[in-house]
């Protein structure tokens, strides 16, 4: 469909490749690595390895959303083109990117008032986003148009299914999601926290699992309950991961073995700069369509 984009920010983890393939626009995020500033632009400023190699060393990182200006001079070309805009923001449950791009939607409705911005909150991140991206380039392929395709994506973002473990609590407690006493019994118990994401797009822990191997298989249990379709899941899978693919690839295998009817091999990307910077190395994030989620 010619007469409008679809859009969303680097923080649905997907590569530059899959975004131009998929005709999926994309503005960035920011971050700084021991004060210095760069755009979360899918690795290419700093390799995702080097990234999370400076974390592991002890490098402070700090993360910064797009702001309104940053919208407004983003938005304006494809206004000036004759486009409409379908934009959709990481999850309002952890930034507050969404409030800035109603921002810029209400000062560019003023000015192109024959062109049409929606804004949608996607309650996602990470590869799951970018999975609610993916699947809107395929509905929009099949001749979806912009008003239909905006009221598709808010009466389905919630069927999209974040599930995410760590192996390492290291960043866990320097964020303050944990205490540094549950961090410091978690790491000798060798405890493997399952988390996901809520009907509001918050991160909540969900249960504490011992042992890589016994997370690796119950988040793959909780993809089993909750999928369409159960284990006769048709649909698309993908997975994240920071700096720990032996885990991910564990955990996409066994999906695989388990999910015989997927939609083509369990994708897996790395967990971008700016998630990153908040979970660090070693979590892996599984992404799937289901059932609604609840609180």
């Amino acid at each position: 469909m010619g007469d409008y984009v679809i859009s969303c920010c680097s923080t649905a983890d997907l590569s530059a490749e899959h975004f131009s393939a998929r005709d999926i626009h994309y503005i960035c995020f920011h971050f700084y690595l021991n004060g210095k500033h760069y755009a979360d632009d899918l690795g290419k400023s700093i390799s995702f390895p080097d990234f999370y190699r400076a974390m592991e060393q002890g490098a402070e990182t700090k993360t910064s959303q797009v702001n309104e200006e940053e919208f407004t001079a983003y938005f304006t070309p494809f206004l000036e083109q004759g486009k409409d805009i379908l934009h959709v923001c990481l999850s309002s449950g952890i930034s507050g990117v969404y409030n800035s791009a109603v921002l810029a939607q209400q000062r560019l409705a003023e000015k192109y008032p024959d062109r049409k911005i929606y804004i949608v909150d996607s309650l996602g991140a990470s590869s799951g986003y970018g999975l609610l991206m993916d699947t809107l380039a395929d509905q929009r392929d099949a001749g979806m148009g912009l008003e239909e395709l905006y009221r598709w994506t808010m009466d389905h973002r919630l069927q999209l299914h974040h599930w995410f473990f760590s192996t390492d609590l290291t960043f866990y407690v320097k964020g303050g999601r944990i205490s540094k006493a549950s961090g410091w019994f978690g790491t000798v118990l060798r405890i493997c926290p399952l988390l996901n994401m809520d009907n509001l797009g918050r991160l909540i822990p969900r249960e504490k699992v011992r042992t890589k191997k016994k997370v690796i298989a119950r988040i793959v249990e909780k993809m089993a309950e909750h999928a369409r379709d159960g284990v006769n899941y048709s649909g698309k899978c993908f997975i994240s991961e920071s700096a720990c693919m032996e885990d991910a690839r564990a955990v996409a295998d066994l999906v695989e073995r388990t999910f015989p009817h997927l939609d083509g091999k369990v994708l897996i990307n790395s967990i971008g700069t700016t998630i990153g910077s908040h979970t660090g190395p070693g979590t892996v994030a599984l992404f799937f369509w289901g059932d609604e989620r609840k609180e």
